[in-house]
């Protein structure tokens, strides 16, 4: 039976799961209310790699996320993990599944290993097992030291540590992690990516979100989300590759008076800010790069440095966002 979106063209019928794929999606949906949350997601993550979801608050991460972990239901489209439908075969997706969400229940009046000890009680880990796997999961997540710490008395990146090495405990083959390291120093974010690069080598397929751009470029894909719907999904170095026209960064203490004179330059595609940078997308950098320093130089506008740059995943996500605006 033909199914029809409220706009009145084809919606494609319920297909099969893409044998190959350990997490697919199709026509995702989550409505709350009148309010869609994710709009028709589309996925297909093979098994082994590392797949970031991007994009700010509110654009739908964490209601994908929850999605695909069977602790939500969708409002229409499906998805399976592994071929198991996450609806009719919740019980044993969550049997190989780990999930972490941004805010995970540590319990701070317990040890680090009585935190591991209990998720170990839940998940069934008995014995032998139990033991080799408390041991390993404390010497991988850098915690051995700190096994009779209380975990309330542990940092931010400890406690994000633990967190990961409580969800590991049942050793799931595919490991969603929602904004992970949101809240922690830059050391404690290096380290905890570190730890999931180990992972990655040891075969356990990664869906990370993130608000982070950079930690986009540690993914093998990334998807950009943005009001519910996936923008873009490829490698990080084909998505920077979809920033129209080359890029100059130019640094002057006349940020805003510098922006309104470059915009109004022929060649000049787009101009971002950054803290005391600009960000000029132009054409061809061998040309305007000298037209551009002679309007500053005639405005008298002090240059400190205009030079050709490579755009990142955080210019090739605003620029998207500012292009598909420009399209509605």
């Amino acid at each position: 039976m033909r199914r029809w979106r409220r706009d009145g063209t084809a919606r494609r019928a319920r297909s099969r799961p893409d044998p190959e794929a350990i997490i697919w999606t199709e026509n995702l949906t989550k409505r709350f209310g009148r309010l869609i949350a994710v709009e028709e997601l589309n996925l297909s993550i093979a098994r082994g790699e590392i797949f970031g979801l991007i994009g700010p608050d509110g654009a739908g991460k964490t209601t994908t996320i929850r999605l695909l972990a069977a602790i939500m239901v969708p409002s229409s489209g499906q998805a399976a993990i592994t071929g198991f439908d996450t609806v009719r075969q919740a019980e044993k997706i969550r049997r190989i599944i780990g999930y972490m969400p941004q805010r995970f229940s540590l319990y701070g009046d317990l040890s680090v290993m009585e935190n591991l000890s209990f998720f170990a009680d839940v998940f069934g880990v008995r014995g032998r097992e139990r033991k080799e796997r408390i041991d390993q999961l404390l010497q991988f997540a850098r915690l051995t030291e700190f096994r009779r710490r209380r975990a309330m008395h542990l940092s931010g990146g400890m406690q994000k540590k633990l967190a990961l090495a409580c969800t590991l405990i049942h050793r799931p083959q595919v490991l969603f992690l929602d904004e992970p390291t949101t809240g922690v120093d830059p050391i404690s974010r290096r380290e905890f990516w570190g730890i999931l690069s180990e992972l990655h080598l040891e075969g356990v397929t990664l869906l990370v979100s993130t608000p982070y751009m950079d930690e986009a470029e540690r993914c093998g894909r990334a998807g950009l989300m943005f009001e519910g719907q996936l923008m873009v999904c490829d490698q990080p170095e084909r998505i920077k590759e979809l920033v129209p026209g080359e890029l100059l960064a130019l640094n002057t203490p006349q940020l805003a008076r510098s922006r309104r004179l470059v915009s109004a330059l022929p060649g000049v595609l787009e101009v971002q800010t950054y803290g005391d940078v600009l960000h000029v997308f132009v054409d061809s950098v061998e040309a305007r790069r000298p037209e551009i320093e002679a309007k500053l130089a005639d405005a008298q506008v002090e240059v400190v440095t205009l030079r050709r740059t490579r755009p990142r995943m955080e210019e090739a996500f605003i620029s998207l966002i500012r292009r598909r605006a420009g399209e509605a």
